[in-house]
């Protein structure tokens, strides 16, 4: 079989075992292109059938030359260059993936990509990706024994392992800081038993709920986006709950309440120079003396709360120098948590995905089903959420490349022949949900 190209674009967190699956098979040659270089050759890893090149994204000559020599590009670059990448492939007849969420601009992309042959493959990875997949076989596995399903929730979170769980955030980071908190801004909707519930964004950590999820623990979990436009997407009309969430420890959503609603997520530059974390809570909290007690007074909250007691952890009372000149509140919340709450050396994190489903039949037979994935990191090598998010995309390219995968247009993994199997080759590589099927009546 003649090789095939792969551009993979982006040389971040997750990239590392989505390289190395594809340069695992001899029928591929993989070019990654980086800002920095010096990434994209540690991936590479002086493989004889990969190399590097350095990239900015905005040398749009440059980039079109790549995909011009290119099979099929993979974009793990911020979601705002995914539509410029996407012309290119249209406009060179290649395929192309990312693992961002599907956008309103790159649907538009759907009848020029059909009528140049090409495969946009979006939300590949592992939420949205995996969530997706491991959910559509158990609708259509209902569908064809002749049932429909009335509720469905669904929930996933990357969090440390039990044993790396040590601070009172409960909470490290596996993957972009800046994106897990700029998803603390997004507004909700979802179905609860027929009810249509619009969450705004400054009260979706609010709108939170205890979950235990077996073989891994207790959990709270909050809205993550709009989930009634899943009702469409999954062929979904018949159900009165539809329910997607982001699950993290207890005591997080509490604490980002606070912290939101005294300006700490705001992305609006501001002059930093010279200032103290103090300093800064003296800007943007009102009132004046002890600033434990204007924190807990502006939000509503008890001095002695957990959200506090977080807040005085991070550092956030503490006089020492903002390392910054300039930035917003949000990007000084991004360095203090980093600094405080990233992985240590040979620690581990975990994916948690769950699903909740009630089928109901004809002949009045109900059925609760479960589908569960929990995955570790590996110490010192790869992270869950490096595996769960970097490998459907890749083991996708791969089939694309080889013919399995046969569509064309703007894409997610929601059809049969799409998702079947990415998830038996993702079984393969010890990456599966468990079903659990219990009769209620």
């Amino acid at each position: 079989m003649k090789s095939k190209s792969v551009l993979v674009l982006g040389a971040g967190l997750v990239a590392r075992p989505h390289v190395r699956y594809l340069l695992d098979h001899p029928s591929l040659r993989v070019v990654v292109a980086s800002r920095t270089l010096s990434k994209a050759i540690a991936l590479i890893d002086s493989h004889d059938r990969g190399s590097a090149v350095e990239l900015n994204l905005n040398d749009s000559s440059s980039l079109e030359e790549l995909i011009s020599e290119t099979d099929l590009v993979i974009s793990l670059v911020p979601y705002a260059y995914h539509v410029k990448v996407a012309d290119l492939c249209i406009a060179h007849g290649k395929h192309m993936i990312t693992t961002s969420y599907v956008s309103e601009a790159m649907l538009e992309r759907n009848r020029p990509a059909v009528d140049a042959g090409v495969l946009i493959l979006n939300e590949i990875g592992l939420d949205p990706g995996i969530d997706h997949m491991s959910a559509m076989r158990v609708f259509h596995d209902v569908w064809e024994r002749g049932g429909e399903i009335v509720e469905f929730r669904s929930f996933c979170g990357g969090l440390p392992a039990p044993e790396a769980n040590d601070n009172p955030f409960g909470y490290k980071f596996s993957w972009s800081p800046y994106g897990v908190l700029l998803a603390g801004k997004n507004s909700a909707s979802y179905l609860e038993e027929g009810r249509r519930i619009d969450v705004p964004s400054e009260k979706l950590f609010v709108d939170r709920r205890s979950i235990a999820v077996p073989g891994a623990g207790m959990f709270e979990a909050y809205p993550n986006r709009d989930s009634i436009s899943y009702v469409d997407t999954y062929g979904l009309g018949n159900s009165k709950t539809v329910f997607r969430a982001t699950l993290r420890n207890p005591g997080w959503c509490e604490t980002m309440k606070v912290l939101v609603d005294i300006g700490y997520m705001d992305i609006e530059d501001r002059n930093l120079k010279g200032m103290t974390y103090a300093g800064l809570l003296e800007n943007i909290v009102p009132g004046r003396g002890d600033l434990r007690r204007r924190v807990a007074h502006s939000c509503g909250v008890r001095m002695d709360s957990r959200a506090i007691r977080n807040i005085e952890w991070l550092g956030l009372f503490e006089t020492d120098p903002i390392r910054m000149n300039k930035g917003g509140t949000i990007d000084v919340l991004t360095e203090r948590m980093l600094e405080r709450m990233s992985y240590r050396e040979r620690e581990r994190d975990m994916i948690v995905l769950h699903h909740r489903f009630t089928a109901q039949f004809p002949t009045g037979r109900r059925e609760a089903i479960t589908s569960t994935l929990i995955d570790y990191g590996c110490p010192g090598g790869d992270s869950a959420m490096a595996r769960t998010v970097g490998l459907p995309a890749a083991i996708a390219a791969r089939f694309i490349l080889d013919g399995t995968l046969k569509s064309t247009g703007v894409q997610i993994p929601i059809e049969p022949d799409v998702y079947r199997p990415i998830l038996e080759e993702l079984a393969q590589l010890g990456i599966g949900c468990v079903e659990k099927l219990r009769v209620l009546s």
